[in-house]
């Protein structure tokens, strides 16, 4: 539970700092407090609602418990008090989340997809996720463009890229980094043997304005056929585009629209995000650990989650749920996953701020 007192200490002190005149020459810091003054207002407000509709829960045992009061009025408390059980939860819930959206970056959410371990059967799976994730895409109302996009000719992907817009996206896509393993018969496999393949997966939440500038020379830009699995147009045209950032070795490669000059812009966009992802990621030792350890090097005993399709079992190893709905699951039905990964979070979150 939050240490509410706490938050309305913090409330008070952001309150006074706000008021000294030296702050308020200092523009940013200014600003930095006002953000913060105004998010405490919101979760001080709730806060104090929920001391008040716990007030109410209070009186209202007093009432059921006390001899001296009628039956007619103990059986009105007996009510309000279920009103405000479910009123004082939903409050509590309002709060945490309040702290958890005040940490989520605004913007798109860029996704990775790749094949791992496993060759074609690690392609085809990647094809699977990315059909589940386009499907949770469209159930959430968010839009969904694809950036670039390697398939193979059995309509599985080496590689898929695409964009995410819309409101709670990456508060929802980001427990989906890392790697996800698949137990089941290939449709190459004659024996009927159980092959376990592998993909890995990346979340990046991508600004508003990547306000990132590189320098044209630094780039080596490359235009070449595009192949594969892909139409007509495939190996027609040089519409294929390989960016190559110098001076830290971060290549894209983009081939999925039949424009070249779409494919440079799409390549642009990956590039920004990649470097901003590294710049952000070699600030300090701990974040690049941590992604490593999400991502891991995508080998079969390395997974976030298992999707065994003769048992049609899906099991999530960080928080150990496990459910035996794997064809809706790759619907896109995954909020099951979802809420009680956030429960998770949560949880988490708040006491690393040392708010419970």
């Amino acid at each position: 539970m939050l240490n509410y007192q706490k938050i309305k200490d913090e409330h008070i002190r952001v309150s006074q700092e706000l008021s000294r005149e030296d702050i308020a020459a200092d523009r940013l810091k200014y600003q930095a407090l006002a953000k913060r003054f105004a998010f405490l207002e919101k979760a001080v407000s709730l806060i104090r609602q929920l001391e008040a509709a716990l007030r109410q829960k209070e009186e209202a045992a007093k009432i059921i418990t006390d001899a001296a009061e009628d039956s007619g009025l103990k059986d009105m408390a007996r009510q309000e008090l279920v009103e405000l059980e479910l009123r004082t939860a939903g409050l509590q819930e309002k709060v945490e989340d309040l702290f958890l959206e005040d940490s989520e970056p605004e913007g798109d959410v860029i996704v990775e997809i790749r094949g791992a371990a496993g060759g074609e059967e690690a392609a085809l799976f990647a094809g699977d996720l990315f059909r589940m994730y386009s499907r949770y895409c469209e159930k959430n109302g968010w839009k969904l463009e694809v950036l670039d996009a390697h398939a193979t000719d059995m309509k599985g992907f080496k590689e898929v890229i695409f964009a995410v817009k819309g409101k709670g996206a990456f508060t929802h896509l980001k427990f989906e980094s890392g790697v996800h393993r698949v137990q089941r018969v290939p449709a190459t496999e004659a024996s009927g043997r159980i092959h376990t393949s592998t993909i890995t997966v990346a979340v990046l939440a991508e600004p508003k304005e990547i306000e990132l500038k590189i320098n044209p020379e630094d780039l080596r830009i490359d235009t070449y056929r595009a192949s594969g699995a892909g139409g007509q147009h495939v190996n027609r045209t040089d519409s294929a585009v390989r960016m190559t950032h110098l001076p830290t070795g971060v290549v894209v490669a983009c081939q999925d629209d039949r424009s070249q000059i779409k494919n440079r812009e799409k390549a642009m966009r990956i590039l920004k995000i990649r470097l901003m992802d590294k710049l952000q990621k070699d600030q300090t030792d701990k974040l690049s650990k941590e992604r490593r350890s999400q991502l891991g090097t995508g080998e079969r005993s390395e997974k976030i989650r298992t999707y065994n399709f003769s048992e049609h079992r899906v099991t999530d190893h960080r928080i150990e749920l496990t459910v035996y709905r794997l064809p809706q699951i790759l619907e896109g039905d995954l909020d099951e996953f979802i809420k009680a990964l956030l429960r998770d979070e949560k949880h988490r979150v708040l006491e690393a701020q040392g708010l419970t």
